[in-house]
């Protein structure tokens, strides 16, 4: 699967760590950057796939898991770290889910907003699929 856990760039100090995000420290040029919020524990975020957009999401505060799927396997990562990073490439399906009280989940993206870029039927995601393997 077309994913990877990436290390934050942090630096140490006895009164708390600072974490550093800024060009050339992300595997893209970074476009656009939001984060999720006051998400109740219930919830589910996601639930689409991008056609050609590159993200990176990190767990700020808490824990959330996020349920990968490339048509290919299947594969769920716990986020709990502010100084871990999951980079998800394009064309894999992604579902947040299991969120902590208080959890915070920042998004840095390779690009920015664009609904043409949407897969949010996950038939629809399969059928995108099946036609770039073909090609």
């Amino acid at each position: 699967m077309n994913i990877e856990l990436i290390d934050i760039p942090k630096i140490g100090n006895v009164l708390g760590n600072i974490g550093v995000i800024e060009n050339g420290t992300m595997p893209f040029e970074m476009k656009r950057v939001y984060y999720l919020y006051d998400i109740p524990s219930s919830a589910k975020r996601g639930g689409h796939a991008h056609k050609s957009l590159v993200q990176v999401l990190i767990a700020i505060s808490g824990s959330f898991d996020v349920l990968l799927n490339d048509d290919v396997s299947e594969r769920k990562v716990t986020l709990n770290k502010p100084n871990v990073g999951l980079l998800i490439n394009n064309n894999i399906w992604r579902e947040l889910e299991n969120f902590s009280s208080g959890a915070v989940c920042l998004v840095i993206a390779s690009a920015v907003y664009d609904e043409e870029d949407y897969i949010r039927d996950y038939d629809d995601y399969l059928n995108h699929i099946k036609t770039i393997r073909t090609l």
